[in-house]
């Protein structure tokens, strides 16, 4: 291999469908944050499971946050929340989704959707209303 092309591998960024290769036993020695995701993401685990909550006071969260240590996904309306205590719970919510590398977003109106790292989720909800007035 010539110097000339030495320099174009190293320079040339990666292709995005090149991926690497991890045998058994490499996979097996990784730690959980080095442990490469499948690439389909519509496999999950038969034992995947979604909890629906509606609190009614700030403490309720903390259950929320049991939930979602047990990694299992989360959808919280906080409709029957004051303003403050539901802002208080999205910022609690927040906090224990990103101790758990997992994902927190907005799905409705006054509704969240709280993920653990092992639940990928898809798609994007617009809440935008312009796009329906025309």
């Amino acid at each position: 291999m010539s110097f000339k092309d030495k320099l174009k591998n190293i320079l040339t960024p990666v292709e995005d469908d090149e991926y690497l290769e991890f045998s058994d036993d490499e996979v097996e020695t990784l730690s959980d944050y080095e442990t490469p995701r499948a690439s389909d993401g519509t496999k999950l685990p038969s034992d995947t499971k979604m909890v629906l909550f509606e609190p009614r006071s700030f403490e309720e969260s903390e259950e929320v946050a049991r939930y979602l240590k047990e990694k299992r996904a989360a959808v919280v309306n906080l409709h029957r929340l004051q303003r403050d205590y539901a802002q208080r719970t999205i910022d609690f919510l927040t906090g224990v989704v990103f101790a758990l590398d997992g994902s927190i977003q907005k799905i409705g109106h006054n509704v969240i959707l709280c993920t653990p790292k092992t639940i990928g989720v898809q798609g994007e909800i617009s809440m935008n209303l312009e796009e329906f007035d025309s």
